[in-house]
């Protein structure tokens, strides 16, 4: 590991054993191990109900008629029934951006198979699936949209007929692209493609609400990222002061970006409770999920690129199209994916000229939201596409090409061409370790071809990861909802054990380990006797909550500052205690020392709560607990950054890929735990092996979706899954506490662009491209055919 620049930090205590930099195992892991967490399924409840859903069985359609039975008039609702609830309504301060009204359960029209139109109660969710048999709706079907192009189309359905179009939002960018154009030896052009996905989170969406008599209280428990936010929409939809609105998520078993929206399953559900003041349930099925829940992904680009003989490039010149679904969701737009692929494209490229048209498309299928690396792993997959082409085009190797082209080290901090800043970093140095990694002179020096015939490619992908973006970011967005300053509360208690709260959730990052290694760094308290609470709205300070890989920049920071504060208090009481200046005071081995004296935390903790005769003249009179907020110097973001690469074989008569090797070099400053960081390289990297060659969420011609089982949505398993290396490097931010990075969303953004590139590498004797994901064995064998076929070259062992 390499640690190559300063970052700002604050006076650091603990050694290597437990704070930051340690590899210390997770805090959370015993409990889960032992089959002993708690989630939204898991709580018991006298009297609760569980909740099903009646869905819409067609894409578009205007409700003519809806029925139930009188005996279950209490036990099925309508939307006319849901007395006092507002639509779902995302606003934006981007221009021309449209409004869509998201009602909690249909109204006039549904827009995509699986809209909730009713929703049905009982005992258990058996029965409430029962009971929705017994709903009877009359559907007018409409056209259905179910692509961009239809949706673009003149004389298109239009899914929100006030608008006159279909696009929630239309923007165009132009950095001189004209001259370059004009001028440039070399052109290629690229028009590809990336297939919709779901998420598929160990645990579903969930939510159980219910009427807390004692305090007055809606309290809504949730498998949440963004509790605070769930607490403002919930009140905001419902009409409720957020006073009297409580969210406190229990375990969350993944979220990966499903769980920071607030979508019209856990409005309805809230209503219910607020409404019938009992407690109700509603747990999302699998299929549910693949049918209704949460898409992404599914973008087209049309790019030319401009290079000169050598393959630098010039200038980029692209349109990016993105499916986006019938809604907009709450609280990040429907414009927040088109924002991230047009400002992310030129990725980590020294690019000057860049025109860029995107465009946001309404069609019938359920809305988008944000998914771990929001729009990158496509703009990754198209830039990557882009640097291979150029490459052909001039004759060189794809790894020259980039070489000659990423921000160097000693530009750094760099401002790009759509204006991010990049902090820190060496990106050349991290691909030519990844081509160290996997072998590249040894392998060009090798066969083509296996003993089985298969050809055999390798590629590379180098991504940086825009982490914690702040205030000016989110707001340029347009989005209703800024984040400022994460705070958090760290207390010393009487016996000695540290506290530490703060509004963000955690749903795997393992944020309970590493804001408490914070912690252990700044007041040197052991991490067995540091407590952490997390998300409740009742007990925790407020936060936006964790998604854009925020959380270990933002809370640990706020986290770091606070246990600052506490460690000078602390010093100043046991030097009391010693008998010694403040300055004299360290602390070691979990106690406090200055030279042969030392006294404990709890001595200290006991002193301030029970003993204050024993406390010097002037103490702080705030104690030994702070609440602090922090955001770092620079709020447009952190860049962590790394490269994949990839070796792949494909048998040209089946479409069949299998990964031979695969080895990641990232940076993402300074790691807190270097366990948890590989950790979320890895589960990031085998989602984006899924989106590389697997998973994709198809619709037929009426808008049905073709994937509502697991037997039709391919999920990567583990003998899908390469043994991953992965080397480390250290570049510290020069703005944060720490110079730590964001790491949560870098693993998933590269695989697809570097398996992509390798089967091109692959099969190149063949003269085909691959231009579209997921590279499934009819993709590969279609790029095959258009290239006019396998040829019958012998096979060569390797």
């Amino acid at each position: 590991m390499d640690a190559t620049q300063e970052g700002q930090a604050g006076q650091e205590h603990a050694g290597p054993g437990e704070g930051i930099g340690a590899r210390a195992r997770r805090k959370e892991d015993a409990r889960h191990l032992h089959g002993r967490g708690c989630f939204t399924a898991d709580i018991r409840m006298p009297g609760i109900q569980e909740v099903a859903f009646f869905r819409s069985p067609v894409a578009h359609a205007r409700i003519r008629a809806r029925e139930k039975p009188a005996a279950l008039a209490d036990s099925i609702l309508f939307h006319d029934d849901l007395a006092g609830i507002l639509p779902i309504v995302t606003r934006s301060t981007l221009p021309g951006y449209k409004l869509s009204e998201y009602p909690a359960l249909a109204r006039e029209k549904v827009r995509y198979v699986g809209e909730p139109v009713a929703i049905c109660v009982a005992p258990t969710r058996a029965e409430a699936e029962d009971v929705a048999e017994q709903v009877s709706v009359e559907f007018e079907e409409l056209p259905p949209v179910v692509s961009c192009a239809a949706g673009l189309a003149p004389g298109a359905a239009l899914l929100h007929e006030q608008w006159g179009d279909n696009l929630f939002l239309e923007t165009r960018s132009d950095n001189g692209i004209e001259a370059v154009a004009a001028t440039a030896p070399v052109t290629v052009e690229l028009a590809l493609e990336t297939a919709r996905q779901t998420m598929h989170p160990m645990e579903s969406r969930a939510i159980l609400a219910f009427w807390d008599h004692r305090a007055g209280q809606l309290v809504v428990h949730m498998a949440t990222q963004v509790p605070h936010l769930m607490r403002a929409g919930i009140a905001e939809f419902l009409g409720i002061p957020q006073a009297i609105v409580r969210v406190a998520p229990p375990d969350v078993g993944g979220g990966f970006g499903y769980k920071c929206v607030l979508m019209p399953e856990e409005l309805a559900v809230a209503w219910l409770a607020w409404h019938r003041k009992a407690p109700f349930r509603w747990i999302e099925d699998r299929r549910e999920h693949l049918v209704s829940g949460a898409n992404t992904r599914q973008h087209e680009y049309r790019i030319r690129a401009y290079a000169d003989r050598r393959g630098r490039l010039l200038g980029l010149d692209a349109e990016v199209t993105i499916d986006t679904g019938a809604y907009s969701v709450w609280p990040f737009t429907a414009g927040l994916e088109a924002a991230q692929a047009g400002g992310n494209l030129p990725g980590p490229y020294d690019l000057k000229a860049y025109r860029c048209h995107v465009r946001a498309v309404a069609t019938n299928k359920p809305p988008f939201c944000p998914y771990r690396g929001v729009a990158r792993p496509g703009v990754c997959f198209a830039i990557e596409s882009v640097i291979d082409a150029v490459a052909r085009a001039v004759g060189r190797e794809g790894w020259e090409v980039r070489a000659e082209n990423l921000v160097t080290a000693a530009a750094m901090p760099y401002t790009n061409v759509t204006g991010k800043h990049y902090d820190s970093g060496d990106y050349p140095a991290s691909l030519d370790t990844a081509r160290g990694m996997i072998g590249f002179e040894e392998f060009r020096a090798g066969p083509r071809r296996d003993a089985r015939g298969r050809y055999l490619g390798i590629g590379f992908a180098t991504y940086c990861e825009q982490t914690a973006h702040g205030t000016k970011v989110f707001a340029s967005w347009g989005l209703p909802v800024v984040p400022g300053y994460d705070q958090a509360h760290v207390k010393l208690t009487p016996d000695g054990a540290l506290e530490i709260k703060a509004g963000i959730h955690s749903f795997g990052q393992g944020l309970e380990t590493t804001l408490a290694q914070v912690a252990c760094t700044m007041t040197g308290v052991r991490l067995d006797d540091i407590r952490v609470t997390l998300g409740d709205t009742a007990n925790t300070p407020f936060s936006t909550g964790a998604y854009a890989s925020r959380g270990i920049v933002m809370v640990g920071g706020a986290v770091s500052r606070a246990s600052e504060v506490v460690a000078a208090r602390i010093k100043a009481i046991a030097a009391h205690l010693m008998q010694v200046r403040p300055e004299a005071v360290t602390f070691r081995d979990g106690r406090i020392h200055a030279g042969a004296a030392s006294v404990s935390y709890a001595e200290v903790g006991h002193a301030w709560y029970t003993r204050p005769d024993q406390l010097p003249d002037g103490v702080d009179t705030g104690g030994l607990e702070v609440t602090e907020g922090y955001r770092p110097q620079v709020d447009t973001g952190l860049f962590s950054y790394g490269t994949h690469a990839a070796r792949v074989a494909v048998d040209a008569e089946t479409g069949q890929v299998e990964i031979l090797d695969y080895c990641i070099s990232e940076d993402c400053g300074r790691m807190v735990n270097p366990m948890i960081v590989e950790g979320q390289t890895f589960g990031g990297a085998g989602q984006g092996i899924g989106t590389a060659l697997f998973e994709e969420s198809p619709y037929d011609a009426n808008g049905q979706p073709l994937a509502s089982t697991l037997i039709d949505y391919l999920l990567p398993g583990p003998t899908e899954m390469p043994r991953f290396r992965i080397h480390h490097t250290e570049t510290l931010s020069p703005y944060t506490a720490h110079g730590i990075k964001g790491v949560g969303e870098g693993g998933a953004i590269a695989p697809g662009a570097a398996i992509a590139c390798a089967i091109n590498d692959a099969l190149a004797p063949l003269g085909a491209v691959l231009r579209a994901l997921p590279a499934s064995p009819e993709r590969v064998l279609a790029a095959i055919a258009e290239a006019g076929g396998a040829d019958a070259a012998p096979a060569v062992a390797a």
